[in-house]
């Protein structure tokens, strides 16, 4: 049995500090239990009442007589450890705790945080918080919450976990119809983590999306488990992650590390799970009420019908901001919106479908079933403002239930403005199982993740490792790559001019000059490309002794090309990760990066790849030829392996630039800081 059985799912329930004085947590935790129509055992205990809400009140938990599967701590920091051992003592199966759990236990050393955990683990009693709002099982209707939620609670297929418990609070008064299974204030997760209440909410046959609101992540790995139950499961999960830009890295050796920001393992971990992000409470409340539905998504873009020409102008900025795909139509829709249209209104998508007002119910379902016929359409969007209207029987929600009733492909409602959204019209939609996603570019993003999920749906399964390495400790950096298969370009090291010139004449001119006495060489004058003779050569190393020193490498003039940064960083939580950016003396500025968790296969490394804006130069831009693309995907896919095995013994390795020319991806400058 899952440990959190006994809590989430609680036949019988003990208040401890259960009270009679209106407002009190006390009183709100049993009137919530009462008024949610809970129908398991309530034991209120507070020996200054004899009852309360017509049930036997206990002066103490041991006077119930039995262990209760959950006790809920309705009592002060001063009281919560003698409480909590008393709970534990009485055989409490497991713990909810408002508290704060701010300051020293007993012993006036202990923090009193730690001592309830440790009571808590010693006896492998689960606890809900402390410091949060506690949980609503909506199917269950029980509801351990010490705050005033709404009496009607309707049961549906979200899930929600949340590191705020003023949000968890908000969602569950939500007025758009979004529908609960499980709601969670997980707090200070003193022993049960986000992830626990995550693989709990996965086992629930009802739970058709996840969605947390993250602060940080306490158990990286049972966390990482339960996103690839998820995956593995085909289960939505929708992640605000807050924290991102609280503090940046104090001290970098390099590059990776300074456009990695605290950030990036996130980035990483929520697309090797196909975890949706979303960036504000609004495209979360959007993206959980699309992704609820039953309709399962499908390939293809966006296909939008308007009655506004200005709207549609709108939905098309937009959509090209937040990267929705808006594809054009095959000749036979547009034939058929040719027939449908007024004369002068374009047959193409979007469609704006207003005319004279002509049989407009009609022709605004005709171009629905229209766009949903069409192969390159995935996703169909009545793109209007829901407003009230006098004849229901010709609104526009009637009109889009109509259409989405002639299609299995998912239909939205998109309105323009949330704040005019008539709730009767609304209703009359959502009950029909279509949403309404409430603001353009917050439904928009929400439609952008079901086409992603769409798309992610049929990405073929990663394959295991190609390479199986031997242990690499004592191989310099520039070898190790070479094992890799990783193309370096040939370099070697010289303290004098005599070693100088001898390294060129082994090489061949051009050669390139660098200093050994700085990390980050361009930034003190440390390079000089392009050495085509002895006599530059010298002139150029006695310059740089003069001002550096005299350690350097000569390296051989790799080919113009596209200049491409690749970099392993280590999280101390979730290990090594890689970023593909932007290279050469502008990655920090231009911070063009996709952060991915190794190793990568080809096809992901060539997903990866193509969210760079530098991508578009790699393909080849005005008149310029395309380079040799496919070589930068095998590079990434061997460095990300690299990068797997030695988590451990670097901390950091920074591949900037790595050369991709017509022939071959080639690594140009090394560094790298031992773990």
């Amino acid at each position: 049995m899952n440990p959190l059985h006994h809590m989430l799912q609680a036949r019988s329930v003990a208040i401890v500090g259960a009270s009679g004085r209106a407002g009190s947590v006390g009183h709100q935790t049993l009137r919530q239990l009462r008024n949610g129509g809970f129908d398991g055992e309530i034991h209120p205990v507070n020996p200054g009442y004899e009852t309360l809400f017509d049930l036997t009140c206990h002066p103490e938990i041991a006077s119930v007589g039995r262990p209760v599967d959950l006790a809920v701590l309705a009592v002060s920091n001063a009281h919560l450890e003698a409480e909590t051992e008393k709970a534990i003592a009485a055989g409490a199966r497991s713990l909810a705790i408002f508290a704060s759990c701010h300051g020293l236990a007993a012993d006036g050393i202990t923090p009193l945080r730690q001592r309830i955990t440790d009571l808590a683990n010693q006896a492998g009693t689960p606890i809900c918080g402390g410091n949060g709002m506690g949980f609503v099982n909506v199917e269950q209707r029980l509801r351990v919450c010490g705050f005033y939620q709404p009496d009607l609670l309707v049961p549906g297929g979200i899930a929600f976990l949340s590191h705020s418990g003023s949000l968890f609070s908000a969602l569950l008064h939500n007025r758009r119809g979004l529908a609960f299974n499980l709601v969670v204030s997980t707090g200070l997760e003193l022993n049960t983590r986000m992830s626990d209440y995550l693989a709990w909410a996965l086992d629930q046959e009802s739970t058709r999306v996840v969605a947390l609101f993250m602060e940080t992540i306490r158990d990286p790995a049972g966390f990482s488990k339960a996103l690839a139950i998820a995956a593995d499961r085909e289960t939505p999960v929708v992640a605000l992650k807050v924290g991102a830009s609280t503090r940046g890295r104090t001290a970098v050796a390099t590059h990776s590390e300074a456009i990695a920001g605290d950030d990036a393992v996130y980035e990483a971990l929520f697309d090797s799970y196909g975890v949706h992000r979303v960036l504000t409470m609004d495209e979360m409340a959007d993206t959980m009420e699309l992704m609820s539905t039953s309709r399962r998504p499908v390939p293809g873009g966006l296909g939008a019908v308007h009655d506004s020409g200005g709207e549609r102008a709108l939905l098309i900025d937009t959509a090209d901001r937040v990267g929705v795909p808006i594809p054009d139509l095959g000749q036979a829709t547009v034939d058929t919106l040719t027939g449908l249209l007024d004369p002068g209104l374009e047959p193409a998508n979007p469609v704006d479908a207003w005319g004279t007002g002509r049989d407009a119910t009609a022709v605004f379902i005709g171009c629905l079933d229209a766009l949903a016929t069409d192969p390159a359409i995935g996703v169909v969007a009545f793109s209007v403002d829901l407003t009230a209207e006098e004849n229901l029987e010709e609104a526009y929600g009637m009109a889009v239930l109509e259409a989405a009733a002639h299609t299995d492909k998912p239909v939205v409602v998109l309105a323009h403005v949330a704040t005019t959204v008539d709730q009767m019209q609304a209703e009359i939609v959502r009950s029909g199982g279509v949403p309404v996603l409430e603001g353009t570019e917050t439904g928009l993003r929400a439609i952008g993740h079901l086409i992603e999920r769409a798309d992610r749906l049929s990405w073929p399964e990663p394959h295991g490792r190609l390479t199986q390495p031997d242990s690499f400790d004592s191989v310099e950096i520039t070898d190790l790559l070479h094992r890799y298969g990783i193309s370096v370009a040939r370099t070697v090291a010289a303290h004098d001019l005599e070693g100088v010139v001898a390294a060129a004449a082994t090489l061949g001119y051009p050669v390139v000059l660098k200093t050994t006495a700085a990390a980050h060489k361009s930034d003190v004058g440390g390079v000089v490309l392009g050495i085509n003779d002895e006599a530059a050569l010298s002139g150029a190393y006695l310059d740089m002794t003069d001002r550096l020193g005299a350690a350097v490498t000569v390296s051989e003039q790799i080919p113009p090309g596209v200049e491409i940064g690749l970099g392993m960083v280590t999280d101390p939580q979730f290990g090594p990760v890689v970023l593909v950016s932007a290279g050469g003396t502008l990655i920090e500025l231009l911070r063009d990066r996709v952060a991915v968790l190794p190793p990568v296969d080809g096809f992901r490394a060539g997903r990866a790849i193509s969210r760079l804006a530098v991508d578009e130069v790699l393909r080849g831009v005005r008149g310029a030829g395309a380079v040799n693309r496919q070589s930068l995907v095998d590079t990434v896919v061997r460095f990300s392996e690299l990068a797997a095995d030695a988590h451990g013994t670097y901390s950091s390795i920074d591949l900037n630039p790595v050369i991709v020319g017509e022939d071959d991806a080639v690594v140009v400058d090394v560094l790298s800081v031992p773990a």
